[in-house]
C-alpha cells in the first residue's frame, strides 16, 4: 500500500536510442541541427528519444556548424561501431571504400543498424552490405543516398511494392541540372557556367564526379536494384556527362520543342536490364522538362499505379538530414525492410543490356563546309546505316572566311550501333570539319501495357 500523501511513482519512459555519427561535415551537422530543432517531434514519431552519444570525424578542432555536445569522440570510426554506448551507426563520411566501408561492415557484423547517405559505397558495395545485413540481422537504411530529401527509396521499397516497374528515370544530379538550366537562361557555354557554379558552391573544385555523370550513375544503380529486385550493378551502367553540351545545342533543342536534361534511365526488357546516364532532349510538354536549378526528380512507371513523379532538393544539409532522420525514426519504431526490397537470397541477377542495343531517336550536330553535295553525302551514309532523318536545321550560309556552318538533324528511331557506325563514317567525310555530336532524344511516352 502506498503511504498517505505520497505521489505515485511515474513510469520510466522508453530508453533513448543512442546514435553514433561518423562524419561531421555538411550532412552530419545538418542531422545535429535537425535533432536540436525538432527533438520532441522526432522523439514522438520515433516512440523514444534520440541521443547522440558518439561521434567521429577527421579533425576534432575544426569549427563546425553544429556542436555534438558531450558525445564521446572516436578518432577511429570503426571504434565508434564497437562502442557499447551506440545503438545505431550513422555513416556520413562518404567514399566507396576505406573508413566508410570498414565502419559499415563492422557495425553490421556487430548487429547494429546502419544509416548511410553514401551512394558511392552502396553503388560499389551495396549487394555485399545487404548480405551482411541479412546475415547479422542488422538493418541497413539509405534514404539519403539518392536524391537528397526526396523519399524515393521508401517509395520503391514500400509504396510501390505491389507494382512491376516498367521504367524509371530522373534528374539525379543537381549540379548538372543547375548548369544546364543556367546555360539555357543565359546563352552562356558550359565552361563559363561551371566556373560560376563552383564560385557559388554548387560544384566542387574538381567537378568530374558530377559533370561526367558518375554521381548520377551511382544513384541510378541503387534505384535499378530496388526497382527490379536485383543486385546493385553499377559496372554495367552506360555513363556520359554534359561537358560536350553547348549553348548552341540548347538553343537548337528549344527550336525543336525540347529541353536538355541529364537523365538516369533504367528499364528491364526481356530479362535484360539497361542502365544509362546521358544528356537527353526531352519534350517541353513533359513534367520533368520543367525541373530546374539544383532540384532533382524521379519518375517511376508501374503496371498498377501508372506514372508517378517525386521532385525536391537533391542535396544540401537539411534536405539530406531529413532523409537520414526518416531512416533513424523507422529503425527506432521497428519499421524494417530488406535493404534492396527483397531478401538478399532472392535477388535476381539480370542480364546486362549493352548500350549498342538501345533503340531511340537522335539529335545530331555537325560542322560542315558550305558547299554543294554535303547533305546528300550525309544522307547517303544514314541510308546505308538504316537511319532516316526526321528534321533538318541549317540557318543561313557561311561567310567566305567562316569555318563551316552548323547543321542539325533529328532522326527517327534507330539502333545505337547503327548510329555509331554512321557517325564514324560521317567524321571521315572531307566536308565534315569536326567529329559529329549526338544527344539522344527521349520522348518519354508511357510504355504500352504488356
Amino acid at each position: 500500500m502506498q503511504p498517505a500523501g505520497s505521489k505515485a511513482a511515474q513510469p520510466a519512459g522508453p530508453a533513448p536510442l543512442r546514435l553514433g555519427i561518423a562524419g561531421l561535415g555538411t550532412v552530419g551537422c545538418g542531422v545535429l541541427t535537425l535533432l536540436e530543432r525538432n527533438g520532441p517531434l522526432i522523439a514522438a514519431r520515433a516512440g523514444r528519444p534520440l541521443q547522440v552519444t558518439s561521434v567521429s570525424a577527421r579533425s576534432r578542432r575544426k569549427k563546425r556548424a553544429a556542436d555534438p555536445g558531450p558525445a564521446t569522440w572516436h578518432s577511429d570510426p570503426v571504434a565508434l561501431a564497437r562502442d557499447p554506448e551506440v545503438d545505431v551507426v550513422v555513416e556520413l563520411m562518404g567514399g566507396s571504400d576505406g573508413p566508410a566501408r570498414a565502419l559499415c561492415e563492422a557495425a553490421l557484423r556487430a548487429g547494429k543498424p546502419v544509416v548511410t547517405a553514401n551512394k558511392a559505397l552502396l553503388a560499389e558495395r551495396g549487394t555485399a552490405l545487404a548480405r551482411l545485413s541479412a546475415r547479422y540481422g542488422a538493418p541497413l537504411a539509405y534514404e539519403a543516398a539518392v536524391a537528397g530529401g526526396i523519399p524515393i527509396i521508401k517509395a520503391l521499397r514500400e509504396g510501390l511494392a505491389g507494382n512491376r516497374i516498367r521504367r524509371l528515370y530522373g534528374i539525379l544530379n543537381g549540379t548538372c541540372n543547375y548548369i544546364l538550366t543556367t546555360m539555357e537562361a543565359t546563352g552562356r557555354d558550359f565552361d563559363d557556367v561551371l566556373a560560376e557554379a563552383q564560385r557559388l558552391g554548387y560544384a566542387e573544385a574538381d567537378p568530374s564526379f558530377d559533370v561526367d555523370g558518375i554521381d548520377a550513375a551511382h544513384k541510378l544503380a541503387i534505384l535499378a536494384a530496388l526497382a527490379y529486385g536485383a543486385p546493385v550493378d553499377f559496372a554495367s551502367a552506360y555513363v556520359e556527362g554534359i561537358r560536350a553540351v553547348t549553348a548552341a545545342d540548347i538553343a537548337m533543342a528549344a527550336e525543336l520543342g525540347f529541353r536538355i536534361k541529364l537523365l538516369g534511365l533504367a528499364q528491364l526488357e526481356d530479362g535484360a536490364l539497361l542502365q544509362r546516364v546521358h544528356p537527353c532532349l526531352v519534350p517541353r510538354t513533359t513534367p520533368i522538362a520543367h525541373v530546374d536549378g539544383v532540384y532533382n526528380a524521379v519518375v517511376t512507371e508501374g503496371d498498377a499505379v501508372g506514372r508517378t513523379l517525386l521532385e525536391g532538393r537533391g542535396a544540401g544539409a537539411e534536405p539530406t538530414a531529413s532523409a537520414v532522420m526518416a531512416d533513424i525514426i523507422d529503425i527506432a519504431a521497428g519499421r524494417i525492410a530488406p535493404p534492396l526490397g527483397l531478401p538478399a537470397t532472392a535477388l535476381a541477377k539480370h542480364r546486362a543490356c549493352h548500350m549498342r542495343d538501345h533503340v531511340g531517336c537522335y539529335y545530331v550536330r555537325l560542322q560542315v563546309r558550305d558547299e554543294p553535295g554535303v547533305i546528300a553525302d550525309i544522307s547517303a551514309i544514314l541510308k546505308r546505316c538504316s537511319i532516316s532523318i526526321e528534321s533538318l536545321l541549317q540557318h543561313g550560309r557561311a561567310p567566305d572566311d567562316a569555318r563551316g556552318v552548323p547543321v542539325v538533324m533529328t532522326t527517327h528511331e534507330a539502333r545505337e550501333a547503327h548510329m555509331m557506325q554512321a557517325l564514324s563514317r560521317m567524321a571521315r567525310l572531307p566536308s565534315v570539319l569536326h567529329a559529329p555530336h549526338i544527344i539522344r532524344i527521349e520522348k518519354l511516352t508511357v510504355p504500352e501495357e504488356s
